[in-house]
Formats: structure tokens, C-alpha cells, sequence
């Protein structure tokens, strides 16, 4: 659990000490890279690891990784430029996806598939921690050390972690094969993937996706995924294997838990910046104003684990938060951030909503896979976890580019930057931002009734093995 609260942390205690960082560097263009390189590293690392651990053993690959991490972390405290920072957050990503992918895979082959909702349950409690305690650490360290040691922390934690895991994992079994690593499916994932989280990110930033770069990134996503696809059927060990797909409980859980990861990430970016935009406050008060989202996921997480392992069955909770989802966003969309129980009573429902789906539908996942197949079955899960968080804030930061620029206002640069002006906006700017961010959770709950056509479609199975 130590391993997913560092990885996890990473990708919030950051966002905090930006400013100061871009302050020392005098480097604005590459100061959004600092975030989404770490994200799109860990993306596109998480099912490389997820094979990795199938053909060597989950034990050393959870080492690599940790080690990885703990190593890059230094780089970055110690970086003198805006490229050093950016180069050694793409190594810290890489590190971060074995810990986080790796980590839930050994729960796969530790504990029976009945009891393993109770852990996935204590796992997403921990990104919601992260979630919580990265800003609010993040701005405690910058404020009153220095950004730097947001990257210093990790070291005594990582090398604490690599120590537990080291020696509490002596016993898990190592595969007694041959392994056959298919290195050219691992070059063509990566850049197909890379140029794909590129382009998003590049959307999500504000350039057109007809642009240059984007359209670039775009059409080598999609002849870099072709040529993958293409390579994964004739790889004697494929490191996506292509039978998984045959697989309707684990495409269809896929579907759900990206769809999921889409609204739960983009709302954790939407609703600050809708508060702080709309009232004028500051970033402490807009981290308060996200707790109930942060605090629900591991009540429900908590509360879907324990009935998957009550009942054995999983559709149930994955259905019940895919139907909670569109109606807590609607009410989050109706209800005016200054009304702050009001929205934080939704706010609560969706963060519920979200943790009721997440380890239950990886839980579903590694149900229905053979034994062997439980690493990468367990990272493509993660891939499209972090592949929907991805386009989520990719899609939904492009769209309120759109509808601030069409309704006439000028902060939507300054928005996405996190930079806004203090001061609350005039009353016409208020009610504009309010119809605003309105019409955009509207369309999010549309998005999120994709994700309930997938529960909809889930078998009412029960685990196997318990």
C-alpha cells in the first residue's frame, strides 16, 4: 500500500508547488510537462510491467520499480533547469507504473478472489489519501522549505518501501519458465501510446486537434497501435495478449472503470477550478472544497470490497455506482459552489459513485483471467484507468477552452493554468462561469451514461475460487 500512496502522491503533491517551480526556472512553455510526463511515463509503462512480472516475478519487478522511482525523485530535487525536471519526472513515471501495477497484481496471486475486494478496497483508499494529502503537503513543504523537498520526501519513503517489500516478499513464487520478452511489441506500445497521450495532452492544453503537432501525434498513435496489434498476433509472448479481449467480463470491466477514471479525474480538475474561478479563493480553500469528493471514493471502495466479499458477486456494486454516477454529477452541475453542503452532499455521492467501481471491477478482472494472465490482465486495467483519467481532462480542459472562448470570457488561459486572479468575479462574470461549468457536468454525465451501458452489460457471475 506504501508503493500506491507514492505513486499516487507523485501526481498531486506536485501540482501545488508549479508556480514556485516555474518562478526559479523563468520556464513557462514546459512547465505543464512537469505533470503530464509523469502521467503519460506511468501509462505507458504500466502494462510493460504487468508482462514483466508474468515471465520474471512480480517480487523483482516491484524492486525495479521502486528503486526507479526512489532514484528518479533525487534527479528531480536536484534538477537546475526546466528540462532536467521534465527528463528525470518521465523516469520517475516509469517507476511509478511497476509500483502501482505490480503491487495489485500480487494481491491477485495472494489472496482468493472473494477476499481480494477488501484489498482492492484499502488500494483505492490510498489514492484517495494521495488525493487529500498531496496539495495540502505539497504546499506545506513549498511554502515553508522548498518545492524541492516534495521530491526529498519520497527518498526516505521509497527506500522504506523497497525494504518491506523486499523482505515481506520473499516467499512469492517466481515463474519457473523460460521467458520470451517481446521487445518490439514493448518499442511500438510505447510510442503508440506516447504519440496518443501526447496529442491529448496537447488538446487538453488548447491547440487544435487539426493543428500540426497534434494531428502528427495523432496519426503516429494510430499507426504505431496498428502495427502493435499486428505484432501482438504472431509474438510468441505477447506483452498484451490479444485472447484477453475475448474476454467479456474483463473488456466489459475495462469499459466501465475507464469511463469511471474519465469522470473522476476531470472532476477533480473541474470543481476547484469552478470554485476558485466563480468565488475568488484560494488554493487551500479549493482543496478543502474537493475533500467530500476525495473522501467518498474510499467509503465506497471500502463498501463495494466488502460486499464482493460478502456476496461473491460483483455487478451488483459496479452497477450500483455506474447508476449513482450520472445522477451525483447532475446534482454537482445544478448546485452553485458557494452552496457548500448542498454541492458537497453530491460531490460525497460521486466520489461513492467512483469507489464502488474501482477495485471491484479489477477484482471482476482477475476473476475471470487464467492464473497466468492475472499480471497483465491486472495492468491493462490500470492502462485504462490512467488512459481515461488521461482524455478525461484532455477532453473536458479543451471543451471549457471552447465555452469560455465562445462565451466572450478571457480567463480561460489563466484557468487552466491554475493562475487565477484574486478577488471574486463581477456578478454577470459569475452567472456566465456558472451556466458555463453547468453545460460542462452536464455533458460529463452524459459521458458517464457510456459507463453505465457496460455495467448494464456485465454477466451477474460469481467469483470463481472462493
Amino acid at each position: 500500500m506504501l508503493a500506491i500512496f507514492l505513486g499516487a502522491l507523485d501526481q498531486t503533491i506536485v501540482a501545488v508547488s508549479m508556480p514556485a517551480i516555474s518562478a526559479q526556472f523563468n520556464d513557462v512553455a514546459l512547465l505543464a510537462w512537469v505533470i503530464s510526463g509523469y502521467m503519460v511515463a506511468m501509462t505507458v509503462a504500466v502494462p510493460i510491467y504487468g508482462k514483466l512480472g508474468d515471465l520474471y516475478g512480480r517480487r523483482r519487478m516491484i524492486l525495479i520499480g521502486t528503486a526507479l522511482f526512489t532514484l528518479a525523485s533525487v534527479f528531480c530535487a536536484l534538477a537546475q533547469n526546466m528540462e532536467q525536471l521534465v527528463l528525470a519526472r518521465v523516469l520517475q513515471g516509469v517507476g511509478a507504473g511497476g509500483m502501482i501495477s505490480v503491487s495489485q497484481a500480487i494481491i491477485g496471486d495472494l489472496v482468493p478472489p472473494r477476499e481480494r475486494g477488501r484489498y482492492q478496497g484499502y488500494f483505492s483508499s490510498m489514492y484517495a489519501l494521495a488525493s487529500v494529502a498531496g496539495p495540502v503537503l505539497g504546499g506545506v513543504l513549498t511554502e515553508y522549505l522548498s518545492w524541492r523537498w516534495v521530491f526529498w520526501l519520497n527518498l526516505p519513503l521509497g527506500l522504506g518501501a523497497w525494504w518491506v517489500t523486499r523482505y515481506s516478499l520473499r516467499g512469492l513464487a517466481t515463474p519457473q519458465r523460460q521467458a520470451k520478452v517481446d521487445y518490439p511489441g514493448a518499442v511500438l506500445l510505447i510510442f503508440g501510446l506516447g504519440a496518443l497521450l501526447l496529442g491529448i495532452t496537447l488538446i487538453g492544453q488548447g491547440q487544435a486537434v487539426q493543428s500540426g503537432p497534434v494531428a502528427s501525434l495523432l496519426l503516429a498513435a494510430v499507426f504505431g497501435l496498428t502495427v502493435f496489434i499486428l505484432q501482438e498476433r504472431r509474438a510468441a509472448e505477447p506483452l498484451l495478449p490479444l485472447k484477453l479481449f475475448n474476454n467479456r467480463v474483463a473488456v466489459l470491466c475495462w469499459c466501465t472503470i475507464f469511463f469511471t477514471s474519465f469522470q473522476a479525474i476531470s472532476l477533480t480538475m473541474l470543481m476547484p477550478l469552478r470554485y476558485q474561478s466563480i468565488t475568488g479563493a484560494g488554493a487551500d480553500s479549493a482543496a478543502l472544497h474537493l475533500l467530500p469528493l476525495a473522501i467518498g471514493l474510499p467509503i465506497g471502495a471500502y463498501c463495494g470490497g466488502r460486499l464482493t466479499t460478502l456476496t461473491g458477486r460483483f455487478k451488483p456494486q459496479i452497477l450500483g455506482g455506474a447508476l449513482l454516477m450520472p445522477f451525483a454529477i447532475v446534482g454537482m452541475a445544478f448546485s452553485p459552489p458557494q452552496a457548500i453542503w448542498f454541492s458537497g452532499v453530491f460531490m460525497l455521492l460521486t466520489g461513492i459513485a467512483s469507489g464502488l467501481q474501482f477495485p471491484t471491477s479489477l477484482v471482476a478482472t482477475q476473476s475471470a483471467v487464467q492464473a497466468q494472465d492475472i499480471g497483465v490482465a491486472t495492468s491493462t486495467t490500470n492502462l485504462f484507468r490512467s488512459l481515461g483519467g488521461a482524455m478525461g481532462v484532455a477532453c473536458m480542459s479543451a471543451l471549457l477552452l471552447a465555452m469560455l472562448q465562445d462565451g466572450g470570457l478571457s480567463l480561460a488561459g489563466e484557468a487552466l493554468l491554475g493562475s487565477l486572479k484574486t478577488g471574486e468575479a463581477t456578478a454577470a462574470v459569475q452567472l456566465e462561469l456558472l451556466s458555463t461549468f453547468r453545460n460542462l457536468l452536464l455533458g460529463s454525465a452524459a459521458v458517464s451514461l457510456l459507463g453505465l451501458s457496460a455495467a448494464l452489460a456485465l454477466p451477474n457471475g460469481e467469483l470463481r475460487g472462493h
